[in-house]
């Protein structure tokens, strides 16, 4: 196999394009753009400005990757977007430039799926493995872990993190920090522990029963927050599933996601 390029598609010169690579009709390459080998551009794709996509990637019609960041503090700065390998992009994904006034990268990971009309917005960070269902949105610099699952609608409020294996239930309006191994309900609520992702996942039933306890004292209605969080710590300082929660409350500038009962 060869590189294969349509000859509607427009490739700039200065673009690099890997091995194997297939751009289907009508895509547009931009002069600093980096196609990793065996990355398959189906057609109408658009991958502008400072923009690595990475290998066997595909990337279906109408996406856009590189387009300049949707905030009025961009100038046109070096900026990047710099997307990882084995990624499925379906129809009308948006993943946009970091800004100069921030992180200036917007990174996403490998091996994730976003589906149609997903949007990964200006200097936000996405691990490996992630699934984004349909219009799941981003807003600049947010942080989202590994294995992290969007469903369809949901929206992520800009700097929010989203810790790893978390799940966003479908509309929800997230406006705080999802704790590792979370779940969140269709109103934007911390609904418990994502139990359903962790057994997928191969969690052993012990490790699951200690994070669901640890969970329980950490958001419990009583007592002050910072008491129950030390409680925790010292009853489950051997499992570092649970330290990784306690540690992601306690980072500078937390705001942990809770539920109705704790809001």
């Amino acid at each position: 196999m060869s590189t294969v390029i349509h000859p509607s598609a427009i490739v700039e010169q200065g673009a690099q394009i890997g091995a194997d690579v297939q751009i289907g009709p009508l895509c547009h390459i931009g002069a600093k753009a980096r196609i990793g080998d065996r990355a398959h551009l189906v057609s109408h794709v658009s991958v502008l400005g400072q923009t690595t996509l990475g290998e066997e990637c595909i990337v279906h019609p109408f996406a856009a990757l590189g387009s300049p960041p949707q905030d009025f503090k961009y100038k046109g700065g070096d900026v990047s977007l710099v997307v990882g390998a084995r990624n499925v992009i379906r129809e009308h994904v948006t993943m946009h430039l970091g800004t100069e006034g921030a992180r200036a990268i917007t990174r996403v990971g490998s091996g994730g799926y976003f589906m149609v009309g997903s949007h990964v917005g200006h200097d936000c960070i996405v691990g490996d493995n992630v699934v984004f269902a349909n219009n799941a949105t981003l807003g600049g610099e947010v942080t989202i872990g590994d294995y992290v699952i969007m469903g369809g609608l949901s929206a992520i409020h800009q700097k929010c993190r989203v810790g790893r294996y978390a799940f966003v239930g479908g509309g929800a309006p997230v406006t705080g920090d999802i704790i590792p191994y979370g779940m969140v309900d269709n109103h934007g609520w911390l609904a418990g522990l994502n139990l359903v992702g962790l057994k997928r996942r191969g969690f052993s039933r012990d490790l699951i029963h200690d994070l669901r306890a640890a969970y329980r004292l950490i958001f419990a209605a009583e007592g002050a927050f910072s008491e129950r969080i030390g409680d925790a710590s010292r009853l489950f300082e051997h499992r570092p599933e649970v330290m990784e929660i306690i540690d992601f409350v306690k980072a500078p500038a937390a705001r942990p996601l809770c539920g109705p009962e704790q809001g």
